[in-house]
């Protein structure tokens, strides 16, 4: 639950006032941090990070009357806000999944060069 927490509020904030890929920053380094499997790394990095962008993005649905999604979603054609809102949690939770599991793996490779070879 801490890691899930900890990568929500991260990403949340750091997506308040930096471009889109910034929550690949504290993905990455909670992943590499936190986690030990690449399968939960993945998992635990989908769910927070999709959830505070949906957060985000449902709050300013809400804000605003749903004007701006709705348009949003006009434009692309995907017919309803809600759908939207849906892509949003999917887009915004593979970049923090990715961001995690690029953690694990950095680390898994980080440890395995630290080992002396032998021959």
């Amino acid at each position: 639950m801490r890691p899930f927490l900890g990568i929500f509020f991260l990403c949340w904030f750091i997506s308040l006032f930096l471009p889109w890929w910034s929550v690949l920053i504290p993905a990455l380094f909670l992943g590499a941090w936190l986690f030990e499997k690449s399968a939960q790394a993945f998992i635990v990095g989908f769910t927070a990070a999709g959830m505070a962008w949906f957060v985000q993005a449902l709050y300013i649905h809400i804000a605003n009357d749903a004007i701006l999604s709705t348009r949003i979603a006009e434009t692309l054609s995907v017919g309803s806000p809600w759908v939207l809102l849906l892509i949003t949690f999917i887009i915004g939770g593979l970049l923090g999944g990715f961001g995690t599991l690029l953690g694990v793996q950095s680390k898994h490779v980080l440890r395995s060069t630290d080992k002396p070879q032998s021959t």
